[in-house]
């Protein structure tokens, strides 16, 4: 994965970290190339041989929440099924690449702090839609910021959709455990990673926002 430079998103950053008075918000957007470079290659032939269930699970499976156990143990079996039979959305190529490139993506955004590269698949979430993930953030922003944000939110979605793609892009984001995730120090109130991958464009933006409590 490649840094791309954009000297739209440096403008947004330089924004998207601000005191709120009770909360320190601290944001960034960046982008990605996901074309491979020869040195790169390894990486990603090892991954995509991989045949581990645990390095390989099951993106889509039903949460747990407001499932009972016997229809989860029900969807579980049905996805082990598929996943035997070569079915499951990670079984083809192509999937199992868009899994290494957003691993791909965190090691190169919180390097040298986090090392991501035990990631488990199902940490990772395909968003329902693009109106989902722009409320998401709105709402999250605006709550911490108020006012401020109203002037930057045009700003920051023209500069995503302008170096994305945004309508070509399918959205993912990271959801971690507490013992994984980089956001979960004390004092921390909410965060959000969400991945905008576009395939023709072999890019990946990823945008990263926390607020902590402050001191």
């Amino acid at each position: 994965m490649k840094l791309l430079e954009n000297s739209s998103f440096e403008a947004i950053n330089s924004q998207l970290t601000v005191e709120t008075g009770d909360a320190h918000i601290i944001g960034r957007i960046e982008s990605y190339s996901c074309k491979q470079a020869g040195i790169d290659k390894d990486p990603l032939g090892g991954f995509l041989g991989s045949s581990s269930w645990e390095a390989l699970a099951v993106w889509d499976q039903p949460r747990t929440s407001g499932i009972s156990s016997g229809s989860l143990g029900s969807a579980r079996n049905l996805w082990g099924q598929l996943w035997q039979q070569g079915e499951g959305p990670l079984s083809d190529t192509c999937s199992r690449k868009t899994l290494f490139y957003l691993i791909a993506t965190l090691n190169e955004a919180f390097r040298p702090d986090y090392d991501f590269s035990a990631a488990k698949s199902h940490e990772f979430s395909r968003e329902p839609s693009l109106n989902w993930v722009v409320n998401a953030v709105n709402c999250s922003l605006f709550s911490a910021v108020r006012e401020d944000f109203k002037a930057l939110k045009p700003l920051l979605w023209d500069a995503v959709d302008e170096e994305i793609c945004l309508a070509e892009c399918d959205i993912y984001s990271y959801n971690p455990d507490l013992d994984s995730d980089p956001f979960g120090e004390d004092g921390s109130l909410w965060s959000f990673n969400y991945f905008f991958y576009n395939k023709r464009l072999k890019r990946i933006v990823f945008f990263t926002c926390r607020s902590i409590r402050s001191a």
